[in-house]
């Protein structure tokens, strides 16, 4: 009795420990050699330093109306609300795959009015004297089973859901990333296309000033009809770019109404009024290549599918493997109803299943083939997304400083401009220089001003994309600390690859 009583405690201790160990390989962080330092970049009036980067990064360009319609992006953007909703998904699909390591109850009763063929199978039997081969059957069962998960598929498959509840929350992260960058970008272009369409009305009042002159001087009979008919085509000439600079106006706002989940011309009466381009700030803080992969939302996104591809490898490999079930039921048998619950009317039966694959038609060795291209396609993914990254802020750290640089080369030509056109109208006036002098420099003068204003906007934008490449500002959706969507994302950030000593440990 002793001795079966041993046999029987190694047997189930050796259930216990295959629970605990799982075939296929363990994820680990892909290593990853980042330089040491940014390129150089030469120096401008807004300078880059290594200084860690600033998360609300829109609010460097201290305009509040950006301010305002930054807060508002979190709860109206639908994107976000999307993004979301895959969290939700992913932690559901993860549940699903933990219960399959949990015991599965269930139980079934069952009426039937039966009658036994005399020619079937029973014909082969004597029945006993006035046996009757119509009756009824009562029966009910409680079922339950438990798969012991020997060698780690069920434990591998959660794993594989856990990268999968990460890639979203990372998912999410990068589009809110997209989403702040794309209305910090359109708010910059709209406030670039007012400050055109306000240069080009200057001009066109500066022209008509000019035409009132010569009509003026064409009456007293100083300036020909060719002089009057040059003023009136540039007056016309300048009036003609403010619809297309209203277009965009227009389709600029709409945009950002777009991105707030607004009907269109919903944000008119708070965005038409012309306000100052944004000044860009002294400084940008850059950060050190090495804390980029560790921020950028699309880089951790890789890095889950690497996971998730890893663990799913584990799955193909545990296939191979042999899986004991414990199954059992226990209920009632009964020809009536008055004897369901007697106790002679009990039935059970309990044991283990043994499932092991003999021949599958190379299906189970074409599968791990499968998972194991998919996992060097998801490493060769991750390592291209991160030198993207390392390049989106390279190129970005360039194009913001030159553009810099040609704003200090607009600025001269717009100041050599305007001393022209003041030397031209000048001369004009003394009769030295027919009109078309004043005409081509005043020419010169709007597309230089055009230019500096364009210049501007892009220099603001291209900010705009270095912060976007450097990772930071999706922290403003983030959920509110406390919250059951806040404890959600902390427990899917703390708990990327569990480690479970048993089948019970499957469910969070």
């Amino acid at each position: 009795m002793i001795r079966h009583h041993r046999l029987r405690t190694v047997l189930c201790g050796t259930v216990f420990a295959l629970t605990g160990c799982a075939v296929g390989p363990n994820f680990h962080a892909p290593q990853i050699t980042s330089p040491r330092q940014w390129g150089f970049e030469p120096q401008a009036h807004s300078r880059l330093v290594s200084d860690p980067i600033d998360t609300q990064w829109w609010h460097s360009f201290r305009d509040p109306v950006l301010d305002s319609l930054v807060d508002r992006l979190a709860a109206q953007n639908l994107d976000l609300q999307t993004a979301g909703q895959r969290i939700d998904q992913a932690r559901a699909q993860m549940h699903v795959a933990a219960s399959a390591g949990l015991p599965q109850v269930s139980w079934a009763g069952n009426y039937d009015y039966r009658r036994l063929s005399t020619h079937g199978i029973f014909s082969l039997a004597q029945p006993q004297p006035n046996a009757n081969f119509q009756f009824d059957f009562f029966s009910e069962a409680v079922s339950a089973g438990w798969d012991l998960d020997l060698f780690g598929m069920i434990r591998r498959a959660v794993e594989a859901q856990r990268a999968g509840e990460l890639e979203s929350l990372q998912a999410r992260r990068a589009v809110a990333l997209a989403a702040v960058s794309d209305l910090a970008t359109s708010y910059m272009q709209l406030r670039g296309v007012q400050e055109q369409a306000r240069i080009t009305r200057d001009n066109l009042a500066l022209a008509q000033r000019n035409l009132a002159l010569v009509q003026s001087r064409f009456g007293n009979g100083v300036a020909t009809s060719l002089d009057l008919a040059q003023s009136r085509a540039q007056v016309a000439q300048i009036a003609s770019a403010l619809p297309d600079l209203d277009d965009r106006e227009a389709t600029l706002i709409n945009a950002i109404g777009f991105l707030l989940a607004q009907p269109p011309r919903a944000l008119e009466a708070e965005l038409t009024t012309p306000d100052i381009q944004p000044p860009v700030p002294p400084t940008v803080p850059v950060g050190l290549p090495s804390d980029l992969a560790r921020r950028r939302p699309d880089v951790l996104v890789a890095e889950a599918r690497l996971h998730q591809a890893t663990a799913e490898v584990g799955m193909a490999q545990a296939s191979f493997y042999p899986d004991i079930t414990l199954t059992g039921n226990m209920g009632t048998e009964s020809l009536s109803a008055a004897d369901f619950f007697a106790l002679p009317a009990r039935q059970f039966a309990a044991g283990p299943t043994l499932n092991l694959p003999v021949f599958q038609g190379g299906r189970l060795m074409a599968t791990l083939h499968l998972r194991k291209a998919q996992q060097k396609e998801a490493a060769i993914a991750f390592r291209k997304t991160v030198l993207g990254a390392w390049n989106d802020v390279d190129n970005a750290m360039t194009a913001y400083t030159q553009a810099q640089r040609a704003r200090d080369q607009v600025r001269e030509e717009l100041t050599q401009n305007e001393a022209a056109l003041a030397a031209a109208r000048q001369r004009y006036v003394e009769g030295a220089a027919d009109y078309l002098n004043v005409v081509a420099a005043q020419g010169s003068v709007l597309e230089s001003q055009s230019a500096l204003a364009a210049n501007q906007t892009k220099i603001e934008t291209t900010l705009v994309g270095l912060y976007r490449a450097l990772g930071g500002g999706w922290q403003f959706a983030e959920p509110t600390p406390g919250t059951p969507a806040a404890r959600t994302q902390a427990h899917i950030s703390t708990n990327p690859q569990p480690v479970f000593s048993g089948a019970a440990a499957l469910m969070p």
